[in-house]
């Protein structure tokens, strides 16, 4: 056997020890064994649990053969800082032990997983119908989003910190408050970020209100819900989660230059070398709805979150304004919050970000997270220097506690290994 011969047989056999074993299932054209999974031309298309106008839909894309499980993740020229796990940080084989599991079915229907220590990527992985270049619904996760948009608007002098505690509708100029419900001059961004704008109305209304009609263009739709809502109290801003965020994408979109969405793209995204991303239309306002990112882009809203709104030098966002949406604001009530264990409790809620703290060994330590119906995580533990994404496609309650189980350990017990030498 000649040394080319044996060197390609060396790097096969390298490559393929990072793969795991699925149950039988389709998988896309594209997905090449030496390399992380890649939509195909068909999937590609599908970046959101419905495409519009298309009868395209989330579970059209195939189901991995094969697991990919990566503890060293390669380098993409995509901003992203790479590192080895079991080298700079964390056990290598509990994570590794953790993605098999996760291949093999035992804990929901992830599509993937990556983990980041100190700005470096040392994990990443991909199931089911994760692709690493394809973008994934985020649902509720999106929110996080929105208030990032906020704290770039503050960053930009479009607004300021004072601005959030100002009416909300002082910066909407098409309404007409003769015709507003009682209170409606309560709602501030700082409550409709923290699901408490005290907006009520009846489940035939909000049906109404999601028929598209031209008087609920823009503006149209918020005053149908002032209009519409019972009288804004003291007793109704309590926590309720429901289509707050739409009242803060109007003040983005009457504030900024042009429109949210050019905003959106060119003073975020854009700076954070996000390009391949989907962020659909709301079918009645028009205004940007709810986004879809690969997962390596949920890792960089994470990291520009961890390092306190700095973005390769450049404050993208102030850092005062990360340290408030991401602390508890306030504590939900138990029917109000979704996902648990044993070691997850005192779950709180700041702009849009959850706060959580995570047990391990008899020690708390408190998260931050983005969370998405179908299983959406970007997770922040300060302490640990860490970064979790999790995406998924099943509606489950086990993630934070599985962290807590089985990431935290890895961590908690393997210091930087680079740094002691």
């Amino acid at each position: 056997m000649g040394i080319n011969t044996q060197l390609k047989t060396l790097l096969l056999s390298a490559s393929l020890s990072a793969l795991v074993s699925l149950p039988p299932a389709h998988a896309g054209q594209n997905n090449r064994q030496d390399q992380a999974p890649m939509a195909s031309a068909k999937e590609a298309k599908i970046k959101h649990w419905r495409v519009p106008n298309s009868e395209l839909k989330f579970t059209d894309i195939s189901e991995l053969k094969t697991a990919f499980i990566d503890s060293t993740p390669a380098a993409k020229q995509d901003g992203i800082a790479v590192g080895k796990l079991g080298l700079d940080a964390g056990n290598n084989e509990q994570i590794v032990a953790l993605a098999k599991e996760i291949a093999a079915g035992k804990h929901g229907k992830f599509d993937s997983l990556l983990i980041a220590h100190r700005d470096k990527l040392l994990f990443e992985s991909y199931f089911s119908r994760g692709r690493i270049d394809l973008p994934h619904p985020q649902s509720s996760a999106s929110k996080v989003y929105i208030s990032t948009i906020v704290g770039r608007a503050i960053q930009l002098g479009y607004l300021t910190m004072a601005d959030l505690d100002k009416p909300l509708v002082s910066f909407l100029k098409n309404l007409d408050p003769s015709r507003f419900t009682k209170g409606a001059e309560k709602i501030t961004l700082h409550k409709a970020m923290m699901m408490r704008s005290g907006i009520r109305i009846s489940d035939e209304q909000a049906e109404k209100f999601r028929q598209s009609s031209p008087e609920l263009k823009g503006q149209g739709l918020l005053q149908a819900y002032l209009e519409a809502s019972a009288p804004i109290t003291e007793a109704s801003q309590s926590f309720k989660y429901q289509n707050d965020p739409m009242l803060v994408m109007q003040v983005i979109e009457a504030v900024v230059p042009s429109s949210a969405k050019k905003f959106i793209k060119t003073e975020l995204l854009d700076k954070m070398g996000i390009s391949n991303y989907g962020w659909s239309t709301h079918p009645v306002s028009g205004l940007p709805g709810d986004a879809s990112m690969t997962s390596r882009a949920m890792l960089k809203f994470g990291k520009l979150a961890m390092n306190n709104g700095l973005w390769n030098g450049e404050q993208l966002i102030p850092a005062a304004y990360i340290a408030r949406a991401t602390d508890r604001l306030i504590y939900p009530n138990e029917a109000e919050i979704f996902g648990g264990g044993e070691a997850v409790s005192n779950q709180g809620y700041g702009y849009y970000w959850w706060g959580t703290d995570l047990t391990y060994d008899g020690k708390s330590y408190a998260s931050a997270s983005a969370q998405g119906g179908g299983g959406m995580y970007i997770m922040l533990i300060a302490e640990l220097d860490l970064v979790i994404v999790v995406t998924a496609h099943e509606r489950e309650n086990t993630t934070q506690q599985l962290i807590a189980e089985r990431i935290l350990p890895a961590f908690v017990s393997q210091p930087n290994k680079l740094a002691s030498h």
